[in-house]
């Protein structure tokens, strides 16, 4: 009853766009695919002025449990890929770069225009501007429209350190350089997370 129990949610808090989330579920034979699968469903009967964003794991590359989630046409598909390719076994054991901007490219090429796609990634953690920018590039050319960029802070000291903070004026440059690379919306900020004006972004690259 999850998805219903969703839906019911968002009617009630009277969303105009909600970003559906979870947590990975490769224990599943669907790999969690069924839940995003119900819960736009639900969204859409019950409260079918919002629109809908899913935020999903990678499905292991699998094609058929994405190709599921996009014919149910999300407005926007979202998929982090979190960090730059150097980085991945140290902030991202278990997952692949180009494993996910498959996925992303996937999911561009299934929804057409009917789906935005969308990724985001962390600073502090190591990385270089010029790492950064690379990354970006990577993104566009697997069809990502939207992306967002934001500081990594330790939630715990069991998490990765902070290796450095970067300024207000260095987001500004990065969200330049992005905009430069073809992206339709971009946000990069200190503060900025995945869902962050997630309803703005997502009218920003529409009109695009």
């Amino acid at each position: 009853l999850e998805p219903l129990r969703v839906a019911q949610s968002v009617r009630k808090m009277g969303l105009r766009h909600a970003v559906i989330t979870s947590v990975d579920r490769d224990d599943l034979p669907d790999l969690g695919a069924t839940a995003f699968v119900g819960v736009i469903r639900s969204i859409r009967l019950i409260a079918p002025g919002c629109k809908v964003e899913v935020l999903t794991p990678d499905f292991r590359g699998e094609e058929m449990p994405l190709a599921r989630v996009i014919a149910e046409r999300p407005d926007v598909f979202n998929h982090n890929v979190e960090t730059v390719p150097r980085l991945y076994p140290l902030a991202r054991r278990g997952s692949r770069f180009l494993r996910s901007c498959r996925v992303l490219r996937n999911a561009k090429e299934m929804g057409g225009d009917e789906v935005v796609t969308k990724s985001g990634l962390m600073t502090g953690l190591g990385e270089s501007k010029e790492e950064l920018l690379e990354t970006f590039g990577v993104l566009r050319e697997h069809g990502v429209q939207v992306l967002t960029v934001g500081q990594y802070l330790r939630p715990t000291r069991d998490h990765l350190p902070v290796v450095r903070y970067w300024r207000p004026e260095e987001f500004e440059e990065l969200e330049h350089e992005a905009y430069a690379l073809g992206f339709e919306s971009v946000a990069a900020g200190p503060l900025v997370r995945s869902s962050y004006h997630a309803e703005q972004t997502l009218a920003q690259a529409s009109s695009g």
